[in-house]
């Protein structure tokens, strides 16, 4: 048996349940100080205060002396698009001198010239490049992550990233789960048949990649110039046929109707929602839909910030995530998203953690079992080179991280 034992914890913060916080209940944890972790096998077994953990058997048990450090769950990062090939630096001058997001694609760049490279690069090249980018996140606190396709556009890449996503679940210390983004653009060699490339998403891709296995969830980037409501809507629904659970990227950019759609196909997670409006704020509280909010994205594209605010007071659950890609947000560190959540946001600390613990494993279907610091759960936890939970929140630009646990054994430290 495996048993860890972390004590002389300065303060253990956490949410609690296996279910999203919305509310006042999202900025609602457990704050314990002198606490004590008991895990075995990978599970948390016990927790506690004090010096009560002495009681416990000694025998065949590691201990970690926290030093009165600040411990979290182990984060989790809700939104990415992991499995790109090449970079896009040469945009940066673009952007610079006034280049929109819809301009640089209009240009053959932007998500299609990511496409040309994805297509182009060995399904060896796109693990290798991925798994770093897992050994960084776990640097970073990250012991659960999600990863999409939607740089392929066409059966073989988009299978090809899928594949990746996969070996990484099964190889990498890392929980990974998979979303299928077919529908993350036009393709160029679809510009003139928009029907039909839905109809080959709906009865051949979305058919096929559910019986391979290679997804738990599709998603759709519902936005002016790329997929409608209404479009949005048939994929979704025809992801739901095959047991593939919607999510959907919505008001990004502009407001189209994606956020009013996600009651109505019951999407576990809308993503983006920066121009979100107070009728899709809405339908996101009445359909029980996670928020899944990417402040780095508004920060590096100079653009508002989603009204994080309005939902939760609306009742809307809230998650936080670094939407990594080479595009919009060539970042994969979660702690200046906790920053920006504070900072831009304006949510509490606590707010914040729920936001990229529990919130953020719910919006993956992880939190059974991650997302909090509980008997039964997964041991995934971070030690901080913190004092108390307002530290992450105040400090930008280090790595706070001192240790981190992932299924009860030292990953990073």
């Amino acid at each position: 048996m495996n048993r860890l034992l972390i004590h002389n914890i300065g303060l253990l913060a956490t949410p609690t349940g296996s279910a999203a916080k919305a509310g006042p209940a999202q900025g609602q944890i457990l704050l314990q100080n002198n606490a004590w972790i008991l895990a075995e096998d990978g599970l948390i077994k016990q927790t506690g205060t004090g010096d009560s953990w002495q009681q416990i058997p000694q025998e065949d048990l590691s201990l970690i002396d926290a030093g009165g450090k600040l411990v979290t769950p182990g984060l989790v990062d809700a939104h990415t698009h992991l499995i790109f090939g090449g970079w896009r630096q040469n945009e940066l001058g673009l952007k610079l001198h006034g280049a929109t997001y819809l301009d640089i694609l209009a240009g053959g760049g932007g998500i299609l010239s990511t496409v040309r490279a994805t297509r182009e690069a060995t399904e060896e090249s796109l693990y290798q490049k991925a798994k770093e980018a897992l050994d960084e996140m776990l640097t970073l606190g990250i012991t659960s992550m999600e990863a999409k396709s939607g740089y392929g556009l066409d059966r073989e890449t988009e299978l090809k990233q899928l594949r990746v996503i996969r070996r990484l679940g099964r190889e990498h210390c890392m929980d990974v789960r998979s979303t299928f983004l077919g529908a993350h653009a036009l393709p160029e060699d679809y510009k003139d048949d928009r029907e039909g490339y839905i109809r080959f998403l709906c009865e051949e891709m979305i058919p096929e990649v559910a019986a391979e296995g290679l997804a738990d969830y599709c998603d759709v980037f519902c936005e002016k110039g790329v997929f409608t409501a209404e479009e949005s809507r048939v994929i979704l629904e025809a992801g739901k046929k095959h047991g593939l659970i919607p999510k959907i990227h919505a008001d990004e950019i502009e407001a189209i109707g994606g956020s009013e759609l996600t009651a109505d196909v019951k999407a576990i997670s809308a993503e983006h929602l920066i121009v979100c409006q107070p009728s899709g704020i809405k339908a996101l509280a009445e359909g029980g839909t996670i928020a899944c909010l990417l402040p780095a994205t508004s920060f590096y594209l100079g653009a508002t910030y989603a009204p994080a605010r309005d939902m939760i007071e609306a009742g809307v659950p809230v998650a936080a995530a670094t939407d990594f890609n080479p595009g919009s947000c060539p970042s994969l560190n979660i702690q200046l998203v906790m920053n920006l959540a504070c900072l831009k946001y304006r949510m509490t600390p606590e707010e914040m953690l729920t936001a990229v613990t529990l919130n953020a494993a719910a919006a993956i279907g992880l939190a059974e079992k991650a997302g909090s610091v509980e008997p039964g759960k997964q041991a995934d936890l971070v030690l901080w080179n913190a004092p108390d939970l307002d530290y992450l929140g105040y400090r930008m630009g280090s790595n706070l991280v001192n240790t981190v646990i992932k299924n009860g054994n030292i990953v990073h430290h």
